[in-house]
């Protein structure tokens, strides 16, 4: 039964609302913005950095970005919520700030315009992409915590076990 999966246990984590609140306020936001400006960030940009299909991907980051966003901030589904935040960040350190790091074009993506390049411009362009992709993977590990729509499913699924 997916109720008593481990992919929706809130974990025992009580300050998880934290990270929760971080993510959600990033995704939620970051993701509706990739639809309602797609020729800025979301397909356009896509184009820019090199990314294929990007009239497909733009919208379908976009999308998940939001609800991710939207799942972290009840705490329903976190975990779950996690695995595709953790796959858009490592395709956005790969796609942007790899190319900045080498300080040239890399693969099949486009190095931006900016004033340095090198492992310190890496650290310093990476810190948001890091950050998120850190808090999603404590998401996944750690779940929702005790203040989440999680917890309060978890609760009700074990004491409804329990009375019978």
């Amino acid at each position: 039964m997916i109720r008593n999966s481990w992919w929706l246990t809130p974990g025992a984590a009580p300050w998880a609302i934290f990270v929760r609140l971080s993510l959600a306020g990033v995704f939620i936001f970051e993701g509706y913005q990739k639809l309602a400006y797609p020729d800025i960030l979301g397909a356009g940009r896509f184009t820019g950095i090199g990314i294929p299909s990007p009239e497909f991907f733009g919208p379908v980051v976009g999308v998940l970005e939001l609800l991710a966003g939207l799942l972290f901030l009840v705490g329903f589904a976190s975990r779950v919520a996690a695995v595709p935040i953790i796959v858009i960040m490592l395709v956005a350190i790969i796609s942007t700030k790899i190319p900045i790091l080498l300080g040239r074009e890399w693969w099949i993506f486009s190095l931006r315009d900016l004033d340095r390049y090198g492992f310190l411009s890496f650290t310093h362009e990476t810190r948001t992409d890091w950050a998120m992709l850190c808090g999603a993977l404590y998401m996944l590990l750690a779940g929702s915590g005790r203040w989440s729509l999680d917890n309060r499913l978890w609760q009700r699924t074990r004491s409804q076990s329990i009375t019978r």
